[in-house]
């Protein structure tokens, strides 16, 4: 008589909870930084070109900083890389709160503040992403996925108006509490370090690799062949992958179509005197229906196929990017943006919890990188796109220009047999077995 093993459950997990307290911390400061700096930046020059070389250096920075941060991520202790990126964003959120409280912002500075935290967040991001495979085993990942989106969405919803009012009172307070945050995000972390060396039990295993232990365990085994040399393995192991690499084109042209939109109708909303509170307002708006979108997440993942959601969300995402360049008013904006959106909590859900079941330990931090690097390879484009494009053409061919990027994306999608054929949760671990 065969005994089935009773299912994972993931709010008993003491290390997972740890994990996700201190990425709740980092990742409120990260939302009150981002929604900060393009407005700050938007009242310091008044020049939504400037904002915009702001926000696309930044992302650039990011963006190269990655793939030396998945290559740290397997070389070094993952959870012990949490802690010290969470303190050095610490330090730079209190450098942002000196120079506000001081008056000291201009554009220099605060492209220098924005370059800092991309910086922080492209060498240290790969390894708390990869830490969660260590606590969390591949049978709860679509649900540790599922309540990771919904707190992003619990973010985005009070983030918004938090950061307007805050703003409201003056950056130096945005300042102070981006600040306290990353310090509870260091703290939680120091903590769950300390839950690791204690915890009795053994650490998750990864089926998916013999040779991979714990992630120290991994990254000791794999002898150090040069940073380049272990870069470039990430890519190849994840263009080997048909089931992954396949769908990365699509990913990016989606990312920079919706990114764009949503990044023009800020800047025109501010350009049009709309209060920082209003511009906020949009922002909760968005995340009350990602939380929404987030709650049925757990439901759709391992009841719908995974290549039918993706093809799903971005059906309705180039739906709304299409009639929002019609639309004016901060009330329609908010209503047509809830429903582009309410599928994509579901879509990330799906596609990154089959990412982590498929991915060896030993390389996911560099495979991370690498799907992140080429997945968002054309955002730096958006702030771009939304500045120049306000400033040279005018919202609407602006909004029509990005509302094109996606349609291109839906007809990419509907061609793709691999993205098609993923399948439910259920099916995950069989399916990229197939692809070994």
């Amino acid at each position: 008589m065969t005994i089935e093993a009773p299912p994972v459950r993931l709010w008993s997990n003491r290390r997972y909870l740890l994990w996700l307290t201190s990425d709740t911390g980092k990742g409120l400061g990260t939302t009150l930084f981002s929604f900060a700096i393009p407005l700050v930046a938007l009242f310091v020059t008044n020049d939504p070109a400037q904002a915009g070389i702001i926000g696309g250096v930044g992302m650039a920075t990011r963006l190269v900083t990655t793939l030396i941060g998945g290559a740290l991520a397997d070389r070094h202790n993952r959870i012990a890389m949490m802690l010290v990126g969470a303190l050095i964003a610490t330090f730079v959120g209190a450098a942002f709160t000196a120079l506000a409280f001081f008056e000291s912002l201009t554009f220099l500075t605060l492209l220098l503040l924005e370059v800092a935290l991309c910086v922080r967040a492209g060498l240290f991001e790969p390894a708390s992403e990869s830490a969660l495979k260590q606590v969390v085993p591949d049978e709860a990942m679509g649900r540790a996925q599922a309540a990771n989106q919904g707190r992003d969405a619990a973010l985005q919803l009070a983030g918004g108006p938090l950061g307007g009012a805050l703003l409201a009172a003056g950056a130096w307070v945005v300042g102070a509490v981006m600040t306290a945050a990353y310090a509870f995000a260091a703290a939680t972390a120091w903590v769950l370090g300390r839950a690791e060396r204690r915890d009795p039990e053994h650490p998750i295993p990864d089926e998916n690799a013999a040779d991979a232990g714990t992630d120290a365990d991994a990254a000791g085994e794999r002898p150090t062949r040069g940073m380049l040399h272990e870069i470039r393995e990430g890519f190849r192991w994840l263009f080997s992958r048909p089931d992954l690499s396949s769908v990365l084109v699509l990913i990016t042209i989606i990312n920079l179509g919706l990114t764009s939109t949503v990044t023009t109708v800020i800047y025109s909303l501010q350009q049009d005197g709309h209060s920082e509170v209003t511009i906020g307002m949009l922002s909760a708006v968005i995340g009350a229906v990602m939380l929404a979108g987030a709650l049925i997440a757990p439901l759709l993942v391992p009841r719908v196929k995974t290549g039918t959601l993706v093809l799903l969300g971005l059906i309705t995402t180039t739906a709304g990017a299409s009639i929002v360049s019609v639309v004016d008013t901060p009330v329609g904006i908010s209503i047509v943006f809830a429903g582009a959106v309410f599928l994509l909590p579901a879509l990330n859900a799906a596609l990154m919890g089959y990412f982590m079941v498929a991915t060896p330990s030993r390389l996911l931090g560099r495979a991370n990188s690498a799907a992140g690097v080429l997945g968002m390879g054309a955002m730096p484009l958006a702030p771009l796109i939304a500045g120049f494009g306000l400033a040279w053409a005018g919202r609407t061919p602006t909004i029509v220009f990005c509302a094109a990027l996606c349609a291109i994306a839906v007809l990419l999608a509907l061609v793709n047999r691999p993205l098609r054929s993923l399948p439910t949760e259920s099916g995950w671990t069989a399916h990229a077995r197939q692809f070994e």
